[in-house]
């Protein structure tokens, strides 16, 4: 795969293609090994076809002809009586591969669509024209690796990057965003951006979307992150590219991690 900025290509392709992506800097972080391991470990067909509700809000939200090929909500019926389970049948044997929503969720995304819609700013990052999961690949110049992300929607006229996050917790997501390394992803992203346009991105907003209900609605925030954490993202992932570099040059690839006591169990001793 050649550096560049990739429209078209499939999601498919993208993750089986050539390159590192942030989510593997994530495992060479644990341990390199497992950068290994994750393409060559089987996965369980039935767990891989069950529903993923935040795929499933992505594609409503972002891209709805994909939600409609790869997603079908059932009808409203009592799956406990026979007209129930008639109708439900009925449903499945139409479905044709696509994955099946209840139609409580079905109505719950409608109403997660709205409460997005009826924030200013995150209904004009839904609105506004731009490349949803457009591919951006290039060569880090400190390592000489290819490296490659796929930010959920771009918007090369204004220089904006936009992720779609779900949280069932929205309190939590702001308080633990660190430990899931947005941070990393945004400095990754960013960089990979500027390596393709010349420029850095002028912005690049986490569009979080809460799937539990707070007072009666479905909470939906804009962040984006502080210097102090985009200057440490952007440590971590250089770090764990020379890591990635580095097993590529030897072919070795480290497995053993370190359990270190956590800070209150050391208050005990």
């Amino acid at each position: 795969m050649q550096p560049g900025y990739y429209r078209d290509l499939s999601n498919g392709a993208y993750h089986g293609g050539e390159g590192v992506s942030k989510s593997q800097l994530d495992l060479i972080a644990k341990a390199p090994a497992l950068f290994q391991w994750n393409k060559a470990a089987p996965e369980d067909p039935e767990k891989a076809s069950a529903l993923d509700f935040g795929d499933a809000t992505h594609a409503f939200l972002l891209e709805p002809e994909r939600f409609h090929q790869e997603y079908a909500v059932g009808p409203v019926c009592d799956r406990r009586t026979t007209a129930g389970k008639s109708a439900w049948a009925e449903f499945e044997s139409q479905l044709g591969g696509r994955t099946s929503l209840e139609a409580e969720q079905g109505r719950q995304l409608l109403l997660i669509r709205e409460s997005v819609m009826a924030h200013p700013h995150a209904r004009w990052l839904i609105e506004t024209a731009g490349d949803v999961e457009a591919s951006i690949y290039w060569k880090d110049e400190r390592e000489g690796v290819l490296c490659r992300c796929r930010p959920d929607k771009t918007v090369p006229a204004l220089g904006w990057l936009l992720d779609l996050k779900t949280t069932a917790d929205m309190t939590r997501f702001v308080r633990y965003f660190h430990d899931y390394r947005y941070h990393v992803q945004d400095s990754f992203y960013s960089d990979g951006y500027a390596a393709h346009f010349g420029e850095p991105p002028a912005a690049f907003v986490f569009l979080v979307v809460s799937t539990s209900i707070d007072c009666g609605k479905y909470p939906v925030r804009l962040f984006t992150m502080d210097s102090e954490a985009k200057s440490a993202g952007r440590s971590e992932y250089q770090r764990d590219l020379s890591t990635y570099a580095d097993c590529l040059r030897h072919n070795e690839w480290p497995a053993i991690e370190t359990l270190s006591l956590p800070y209150w169990a050391k208050e005990r001793i």
